[in-house]
Order: structure tokens, then C-alpha cells, then sequence
């Protein structure tokens, strides 16, 4: 018997109302919670070292061959494993206590960096040294995947998730900001090892925290046990809740076609706009500070409503046509902050209304799909994205792809309007459009009264 906040007919499109979810959270409100506040520390260093690690990966690659294409081959073993495994991740995760596990996976990739940083500083590195290693990771990342998205709740519990994941996000998009950029520096000046090094070290953060923190403080959830099917059953548990599926869905198709910016971008700063590396490093930047800002707000919000994705998911994609028709460079530069907020406020929100509608005993299975399709999009939608670039031109692409994100979601939001018996209204509120969806039974009662 379902234990979460959804039916099986009926889709919920956000958690219960209570006093504590309804009201504004503060924006750093779950960081009062002892156990958050330590894993949220050694996130904040071990993100900055992965983001080191990713770019000292490819220059490293690129320096022993010489070929992008080594480089992509190096990519493609990390994000291969999630594709292989992630639902067998999920069934693991749901068994295994979490801290402990996440001790495991943190660990391993601790020792990878390592690993990778002995054989460059000695020089002794060769290619398939990188291939061997970045596949070792993309197999830890398996169940540190949904292992860390699932204790989130343990840490924090269902009223402050949103405002965890939120801030989950907002930590990783400043690591995004921060390494890359501290990478260049080292690279530079003392070579990639030595940005390796670092990227090890830094998991003595996280591990740290993990082991500082309060077992009796912790909200855990009872274990699946050992059984056959579990995997099915996962697939049946999310097939039978319109709330998950198309939620997932609708992040599938914003992630295979919207976020495939290392192909647009890069055209756009070279061939449309003719102004090399720095403006391709603006655009970056530009959309790293939007998704920053995108996470904060969404740590603000404190609550996970269907009408904020879907919304935020046809803005992602209308901005998205609107920037592909952008005249000048400054004005595509200018699009990119609120094209990184509406995409990051679509993946917060879809995240924490998956978790938050999901029993805890199915949590890892469910999360381990939504993970695989989230994180498994771009890479399948990047040769689409590509093939539509070099037979129609960057714009075409670009704006091809914010469309299908923008009808996906529309037509999605429709679907699930339909299944919950809702209908959407649109109305003004002190002096602001107010879009919501309200139940078919209230309309008729207001007009029988």
C-alpha cells in the first residue's frame, strides 16, 4: 500500500499543505539542520575539485592525442555506466544504508583522483590510464547518485527539502563557476596533476562530514529487503503515477533537446557571431550566474508546484526561441542568466516534487530513473542537436530545441490537468497575471451556489 502524498489515478501536483510547507521558507533555511550543514561544507569543496578534475580530464586527453574525439570517448565512459546500470544503482540504493554507502562511493573516486594524479605528477600517464578512470567513476556515481539524492531527505525531512535540493544546486552551480577557473590557473602554472591531486584530496570534506554527523538526528527510512522483481517493481511503481512518469518525462525531453548548450553555444561565439573563445566563455559564465540565481530562488520558494514547472519549463523553451532570433551578441549574452534560471528552476522543482511524491522504499529505484533520464539526455540529444546545427544552421538548432522543451511541457501540463481533474485559469492578483490550475468539483459547486 502507497504511503506517499500521490495516488495512483490522480496526479499531485505539489506535497500536502501543511504550516510549514506553505509558508516562505528562508532561502538558507535548511542549513540550521546540524547534519545538512556539514554534507552542504564538503560539497562545497569536493564540487570545486570535480569541476577541476573535468577540465584537467579533457586538457589531459587532449595533450596525450591530440583528437576531440579521445576526448568525447572519455566523456562517454563517464556518463556510460548511468545508462547501463542506473535502475540496478536504484534497487541497491534502496537496500543499503546510506551514509555508509555514500562513505563507500566517495571514497572510491577519492582514490581515482589519486590515482590519476600519481601516474601524471610521475609521469607515466597514458590515455587509457584517463578512459580506465573515468569509467571508475561513472561506476561510483551509479549508486552516489541516487544514494545522495535520496539521504537528502534523511538529513533534512519533507518540510525542508526543496530548500535542501535547492541548495544542492546552488552549491554545485558555484563550483561550476569557481574550478573551471581555478583549474585554468593551475594547469597552467603547474600542471594537470596537480589538479587531480586536488580533486582527491577534496573528498576528505564530504567524507569528513558524513562521519561528524549525528546518526540519532538523522530521519531514516526503513530498507527495501532482498527480493526478486524489485527493479519492475520500481518501473510499475512510476508507470502507475501519472505525477512521476510525466514529470519525468517532461525532464527528459527538456534535457534531450533544451540542454545541449556545449553544441549551441560554441557555434554561436564562433560562427554567427565570429567572436572566439572569450565570448563562448561569457555565454558559460552568464548561464552558471542564471542557474545560481535560479537555485537561490528555488531555495526561497520552499515549496515544489506542478504549475512552476511546467511554467518554468515553456520559459526555459520561449527563451530559448528568443535567443536563437537575437541580432547582436550582447543581447544572446544578456538571454543566457534567464535561460540558466528557468532551466535550473526546472530541474529543482522537478527533483524535489519526484522525491517528495515517491515512498521512501521506492525512493532510490525512482530516483535512479529520474537521474538516467535527466543525466542520460544530453548526451543522446547532443548528435540530434549537432546534425540539425550543420544541416540548417546554430539558430534553427537552438530554436528547435527550446520549441520541443515548450510543447513538451504544454502538452504535459494538459495531460496531467486532465488526469487530476483540474483546469487552468488565468487571473490577475494585486496587479499580477496569477496562472493555477483548480479543480473541476470547486468550479461546478461556485456555479450550482
Amino acid at each position: 500500500m502507497s504511503t506517499g502524498p500521490g495516488a495512483a489515478s490522480a496526479p499531485a501536483p505539489h506535497p500536502p499543505t501543511t504550516k510549514s510547507s506553505t509558508a516562505k521558507s528562508s532561502m538558507f533555511s535548511s542549513l540550521s539542520v546540524r547534519n545538512y550543514r556539514l554534507y552542504f561544507i564538503g560539497q562545497v569543496v569536493s564540487n570545486t575539485g570535480t569541476w577541476m578534475q573535468r577540465i584537467a580530464q579533457d586538457w589531459l586527453v587532449l595533450s596525450l592525442t591530440g583528437s576531440a574525439t579521445a576526448v568525447g570517448i572519455t566523456t562517454a565512459l563517464q556518463f556510460l555506466p548511468m545508462l547501463l546500470f542506473g535502475l540496478y544503482g536504484g534497487v541497491l540504493v534502496d537496500r543499503l544504508p546510506k551514509r555508509p554507502t555514500l562513505l563507500v562511493t566517495q571514497t572510491a573516486m577519492a582514490l581515482t583522483g589519486l590515482a590519476l594524479a600519481f601516474l601524471t605528477l610521475t609521469g607515466h600517464v597514458e590515455v587509457w590510464h584517463v578512459y580506465v578512470a573515468a569509467f571508475a567513476v561513472g561506476l561510483a556515481t551509479v549508486i552516489d547518485n541516487p544514494a545522495r539524492q535520496t539521504f537528502v531527505t534523511e538529513m533534512v525531512g519533507r518540510d525542508q527539502l526543496q530548500n535542501a535540493v535547492s541548495l544542492n544546486s546552488a552549491n554545485f552551480q558555484s563550483a561550476r563557476l569557481v574550478g573551471p577557473a581555478v583549474a585554468g590557473l593551475m594547469i597552467t602554472g603547474v600542471g594537470t596533476g596537480w589538479a587531480f591531486l586536488f580533486n582527491g584530496l577534496s573528498f576528505v570534506a564530504p567524507i569528513a562530514g558524513l562521519l561528524l554527523m549525528r546518526a540519532r538526528d538523522l530521519h531514516v527510512v526503513e530498507r527495501s529487503p532482498r527480493a526478486k522483481g524489485q527493479l519492475r517493481e520500481g518501473l510499475q511503481y512510476v508507470a502507475g503515477r501519472p505525477e512521476l512518469i510525466w514529470t519525468i518525462v517532461l525532464v527528459g525531453f527538456v534535457s534531450t533537446f533544451g540542454f545541449n548548450f556545449p553544441v549551441y553555444l560554441s557555434a554561436f561565439a564562433d560562427d554567427v557571431f565570429h567572436a572566439g573563445a572569450g565570448s563562448y566563455s561569457l555565454f558559460n559564465t552568464l548561464m552558471a550566474v542564471g542557474s545560481l540565481s535560479g537555485a537561490l530562488l528555488a531555495a526561497r520558494r520552499g515549496t515544489a508546484r506542478f504549475r512552476v514547472l511546467v511554467a518554468g519549463a515553456v520559459a526555459f523553451g520561449t527563451l530559448e526561441i528568443v535567443a536563437a532570433l537575437a541580432p547582436s551578441l550582447w543581447l544572446f549574452a544578456l538571454l543566457m542568466a534567464p535561460i540558466g534560471m528557468f532551466g535550473m528552476t526546472v530541474n529543482v522543482t522537478a527533483n524535489s516534487s519526484v522525491q517528495l511524491s515517491t515512498d521512501p522504499a521506492m525512493r532510490g529505484r525512482v530516483m535512479s530513473l529520474y537521474m538516467m533520464v535527466f543525466m542520460g539526455g544530453a548526451p543522446l540529444g547532443a548528435p540530434i542537436a549537432g546534425w540539425i546545427t550543420d544541416a540548417y544552421g546554430v539558430r534553427a538548432g537552438l530554436a528547435a530545441g527550446g520549441a520541443i522543451a515548450a510543447l513538451a511541457a504544454a502538452v504535459i501540463g494538459l495531460v496531467l490537468a486532465r488526469v487530476g481533474n483540474l483546469r487552468l485559469t488565468v487571473g490577475w492578483n494585486r496587479g499580477h497575471p496569477v496562472v493555477r490550475f483548480v479543480p473541476r468539483e470547486r468550479e461546478q459547486l461556485a456555479t450550482v451556489a
